[in-house]
């Protein structure tokens, strides 16, 4: 999401004439597009804050701090002089800010009011050549998960209409993008009129030209018998689903507000398989939430050996100011004790990454190119699993980003199908 803010943030500045440059060192205006969802995330941008400055060794410009940590830590970035900076812009205030630049040459600029209807639908973004693009149908987020911060800095959720949604697809095909991934806090909660979500990826799947497509991150309270058939059954669309868990245990998930329990979740990945047997699973987990005992842990562990998950984002619970886990729950697992659960994760999630792209080897699938290096091709295949495509010279310069290859699986690792390029590509 941030990705594809700070391409709209371009398309905002250069219809005013700003231009860019990819040196810290020239630029007049440094603006940092920040997340607030982890702690460590917060740390990065004051780390890179203080090391732009100290290499610019007091040569002046306007520094800005835009995006969710302008909403959540407002009053601190407001506040500290060591930061000093010249500009804080929420995520619902990026049309104001070739005025608030302007202001900023000549006195601190704030701008952090949320809104209930800013959708950027009337802003087409300034992307960069590549074979995915990304499109936000909806922003913000209504689920207030209580470890989550993200509904008080992105506010409500809100939908773009499908129309506008469909056209940029159209408009992206004709510019050479092979993918499009729609893209929300909760994707799959989309809803505009008549149209909920498995209608609108249905249009997008059905734009001429288009490729593939994708979304991300959908909520298990809302994935729909529809969704599901939809994925099994559309060519274009890819045979993965990002499936957030966040913890086994019921009494977790109900302190964590998430609306569905263990069984449920599990009930949702046995239609998934049935209907889709070849589909990847990822999903997302919080290790150390408040309160969590080792046998509340033990039920994240049993839906991981059930599930065998291809890949999994695993954090540690830290607090996040405003949310309810911060303000109700004291942080009290120990360190040592959420790095051991961690560790532990870390090491199923490999053994079962492994296994699952290991049982790949020998097949002949499609991968769509992403990367192209000297000496080798990196794609996504409609699994969206990553491949690196041994080729020669002579064969890699004749290939294009966007471009679906044909090719054989041959090795692999947990995070990596190693392919060539199969007999039916080479002698067409």
């Amino acid at each position: 999401m941030n990705e594809y803010d700070t391409e709209l943030i371009r398309s905002i500045l250069a219809e005013k004439g700003f231009t860019f440059t990819d040196s810290e060192q020239d630029a007049d205006v440094i603006l940092l597009n920040t997340c607030s969802v982890r702690e460590n995330a917060n740390r990065k941008i004051f780390e890179l804050i203080h090391r732009i400055r100290h290499d610019r060794q007091g040569v002046p410009a306007i520094f800005g701090i835009l995006g969710c940590m302008a909403t959540n830590l407002r009053e601190e970035l407001i506040s500290d002089p060591h930061l000093d900076l010249d500009l804080i812009v929420g995520p619902d205030s990026y049309k104001k800010l070739p005025d608030l630049i302007q202001k900023a040459g000549k006195e601190k600029s704030f701008d952090i009011q949320l809104s209930d209807t800013e959708t950027y639908e009337d802003i087409y973004p300034n992307r960069e050549s590549a074979a995915n693009a990304w499109i936000a149908i909806m922003r913000g987020c209504n689920n207030f998960c209580s470890y989550c911060v993200v509904p008080y800095t992105r506010g409500r959720e809100r939908s773009r209409s499908p129309k506008g949604i469909v056209n940029e697809t159209r408009k992206l095909v004709k510019e050479g993008f092979a993918q499009v991934t729609l893209l929300g806090q909760n994707v799959n909660s989309y809803s505009y009129k008549d149209t909920r979500f498995p209608d609108l990826v249905r249009q997008v799947c059905d734009v001429e030209g288009v490729k593939r497509v994708w979304f991300t991150s959908p909520h298990p309270k809302d994935v729909a018998d529809e969704l599901i058939e939809l994925i099994a059954r559309h060519p274009k669309l890819c045979k993965h689903i990002h499936l957030p868990l966040q913890a086994g245990s019921n009494e977790v998930l109900k302190k964590k507000n998430r609306p569905y329990t263990k069984e449920h979740y599990l009930t949702i990945v046995d239609k998934l398989r049935a209907a889709c047997p070849e589909i990847a699973i990822t999903t997302d987990i919080i290790v150390g939430f408040p309160t969590e005992t080792d046998e509340q842990f033990k039920d994240t562990v049993d839906v991981y050996n059930k599930v065998g998950y291809d890949s999994a984002f695993i954090f540690k619970y830290s607090p996040r100011k405003l949310t309810k886990a911060e303000r109700d729950y004291k942080n009290d697992v120990p360190e040592k004790v959420k790095t051991e659960r961690i560790l532990l994760l870390n090491d199923l999630q490999q053994k079962f990454a492994l296994q699952r792209n290991q049982a790949m080897i020998g097949k002949t699938l499609e991968s769509l190119i992403d990367n192209i290096r000297p000496n080798a091709v990196e794609g996504r295949t409609i699994h969206n699993k990553r491949t690196q495509i041994a080729a020669k010279t002579s064969e890699i310069g004749k290939l294009r980003l966007g471009e679906t290859l044909s090719v054989k699986i041959h090795d692999a690792t947990p995070h990596l199908l190693k392919c060539r390029l199969a007999d039916s590509h080479k002698n067409p």
